[in-house]
């Protein structure tokens, strides 16, 4: 499967939608705000001269079975350049 054949982010989560309790909508609404906020910390590192990397440094696991990255970000140095 190459990047254009994969479907739009929307509509995957739309699929995802359907099938989910009112807790899980709430909670993916949370995590979709908070990405927002992280998407525009990085920006703003950006527009400072910084670079930013998001590494996953771990995995949390449910007894049922679901889990999810855990993430920290990393400054990749510029060589040379400074603002």
């Amino acid at each position: 499967m190459t990047i254009s054949e994969k479907p739009h982010l929307k509509s995957r989560f739309e699929d995802a939608a359907n099938s989910m309790s009112p807790d899980q909508e709430g909670a993916i609404r949370i995590l979709a705000n908070e990405l927002h906020r992280v998407n525009e910390a990085v920006m703003n590192c950006v527009n400072h001269g910084l670079s930013i990397e998001l590494q996953r440094v771990k995995r949390c696991h449910s007894e049922a079975g679901y889990w999810g990255d855990m993430i920290v970000p990393v400054i990749v140095k510029q060589s040379g350049k400074q603002s």
